[in-house]
């Protein structure tokens, strides 16, 4: 979830940055659901480790600091978006800023001033409707506020449509250069990683491993029917059949197992495995550009459909899924990842970050794009009576203090969940 928010920026304080909570920030807290084929599962998290050698040190802060400029760039598309379409409709703006907390750089031009600040993970556009010395008069119709309906509709929404084009572009790039990765669907259900002492460890079930078939349950088993089936079966023998590859040996064999899931807290089983659909990706490259265009179209609507599936499904089910909810040094760490594994991953991993942004920001909840369409959309079912200035910036702030402690909360979680943090501790 990346929450972004428009609102008038106060007044500013010569050479000195006004406080935290007077700014549209983003707070990074992206639900980060990784579509296939992106090359590593989200629980992999390493970043540079104490014991790593001087390459690989060097390896590792050049990889974070790749994903960490793919998400900065991402910001500012986002308000690069929201000050265009301001911009363009002669809408007064007084700030444009990338980052948050003090400002490391900063410079006029015209009437806005444009920062770059320490923590490159947020930006926000400032408006001076409220800001008593920025010289316009409370009725200037060129204030952001005294705009028409759909001015506002247009600035506000802006940031969203950058990023949807900015994805789009994104996975165009990707099919000029490196080609798209497509799918195809194998038997089975692949088993990427066992958790050491688990019930499927004790069962003899090993990464890499491909269960074919529940016995009796699931025949032709998918993700679903088997976290469904294990949930199921607390304390109860489920056969499995996998198939493995033997040390040394080329092809596969089948091999039948009996696992007995443990008890979650909750009363569900658990085996303690991750399970990833079984398919083999090929690399699809155009002949020409209108294959480049066919390729992009294709694999930006899956993406798309992805990612705006996976917040559906978070959404409905965010009890158990509220752990897929991902802060920045997450996304850092798997970026970081991304990048070291194959430099081809970041251009899906920008174009998901970018579409988590815009799938987010359409949520109509305070401190979210969304939540300021639906002041102005109900402004305008009012008939164009305004929503009283005083309860507007009351639902506002509320949900800003709400996404900052999210925000906190999930960096401190995050960070204490890095491997090179657990080794420490």
């Amino acid at each position: 979830m990346i929450p972004t928010h428009l609102h008038p920026s106060p007044t500013p304080k010569p050479r000195c940055p006004p406080p935290l909570h007077s700014y549209s920030h983003h707070h990074l807290a992206v639900h980060l659901p990784l579509p296939l084929p992106l090359p590593l599962p989200r629980r992999h998290r390493h970043l540079a480790r104490p014991a790593a050698a001087a390459p690989d040190l060097l390896a590792s802060v050049e990889s974070v600091a790749s994903a960490a400029s793919v998400l900065a760039a991402i910001v500012l598309v986002h308000e690069s978006g929201h000050f265009l379409a301001a911009a363009s409709r002669g809408i007064h703006v007084s700030q444009f800023s990338i980052g948050f907390g003090p400002a490391l750089a900063r410079f006029r031009l015209g009437p806005v001033e444009y920062a770059l600040r320490a923590i490159p993970l947020g930006g926000y556009v400032g408006f001076p409707d409220d800001d008593p010395e920025s010289g316009f008069a409370p009725d200037d119709p060129d204030l952001l506020r005294n705009r028409p309906v759909p001015d506002r509709l247009l600035v506000v929404s802006a940031g969203v449509a950058a990023n949807l084009a900015f994805a789009f572009l994104i996975v165009y790039a990707q099919a000029l250069t490196v080609g798209v990765p497509v799918q195809a669907q194998l038997p089975g259900v692949l088993v990427p990683e066992v958790l050491p002492g688990s019930a499927a460890a004790r069962a003899g079930l090993l990464p890499g491993d491909i269960i074919l078939a529940v016995p009796g349950a699931a025949p032709d088993p998918s993700v679903p029917v088997l976290v469904d089936l294990i949930k199921a079966s607390p304390s109860k023998k489920v056969p499995i059949t996998v198939s493995r590859t033997a040390p040394g040996a080329a092809d596969r064999q089948s091999v039948e197992l009996t696992v007995v899931p443990d008890t979650s807290a909750d009363g569900t089983g658990r085996i303690g495995v991750q399970l990833s659909p079984n398919f083999l990706v090929t690399r699809v490259r155009p002949q020409n550009l209108a294959d480049a265009t066919v390729l992009a179209v294709r694999e930006f609507t899956l993406l798309t459909g992805t990612v705006f599936d996976g917040l559906r499904q978070t959404l409905l089910n965010f009890s158990q899924s509220a752990e897929k909810v991902s802060g920045p040094v997450a996304i850092i760490a798997v970026g970081a990842e991304v990048a070291r594994s194959s430099a081809d991953g970041l251009f899906q991993f920008a174009a998901v970050i970018n579409l988590n942004l815009a799938a987010i920001n359409l949520l109509p909840l305070p401190a979210l794009d969304g939540g300021t369409l639906a002041l102005i959309l109900l402004e305008a079912a009012r008939g164009g009576r305004k929503i009283p200035r005083e309860v507007e910036q009351g639902i506002m702030s509320s949900g800003i203090l709400v996404v900052l402690m999210i925000g906190i909360f999930l960096i401190v979680r995050d960070t204490l969940n890095l491997d090179f943090i657990k080794e420490i501790l």
